[in-house]
């Protein structure tokens, strides 16, 4: 089993995301690369933390680069602490990430992507640091109130069908 940190805008649309694919054996909301280990949902704007989806997975079934093609698929790589219409810092987005060994993946597929797109990418990349898990309400939110807000289009949290 491995684990990467993904930031991309709300985490409950991101959460609800990564969770349908085969590979993905569990998933948690929290809060990443702030300042500072205390974190809560009310005080983001002040600790500098981005609302974050800790994902473990095993490689063997699904890798790292499948994991991050998905992500660029859900969110705008080009906006600066914004994603759909959730604006501020808490909203950057990010790849965290826990061992050097994952790096060459994450750099391909920045690196594929900005090709792509012709520009620098305004993901943050770099280790995960400060994490806290968040609030008990947080966790599987979409799935106990399917009709709760995400920024992610609906048809995204079926591609496993």
């Amino acid at each position: 089993m491995e684990t990467i940190y993904l930031a991309g805008g709300c985490f409950w649309g991101v959460e609800k995301f990564f969770k349908q694919f085969r590979g993905v054996l569990f998933t948690e909301v929290g809060y990443a690369n702030g300042d500072g280990e205390e974190a809560n949902y009310e005080d983001l704007w002040k600790s500098g933390h981005a609302e974050t989806v800790k994902i473990e997975y095993d490689p063997s079934i699904i890798d790292l680069e499948k994991l991050l093609e998905y992500y660029f698929m859900i969110i705008d790589p080009l906006s600066v602490n914004k994603q759909g219409p959730d604006a501020g810092r808490q909203y950057r987005t990010g790849i965290y990430y826990i061992s050097n060994e994952q790096v060459n993946s994450i750099d391909k597929m920045v690196k594929k992507v900005e090709d792509e797109l012709g520009s620098k990418l305004a993901v943050e990349v770099e280790p995960i640091r400060n994490y806290k898990r968040a609030e008990e309400y947080h966790q599987k939110y979409l799935d106990k109130h399917p009709t709760g807000y995400c920024h992610i289009r609906n048809n995204m949290f079926h591609l496993e069908d």
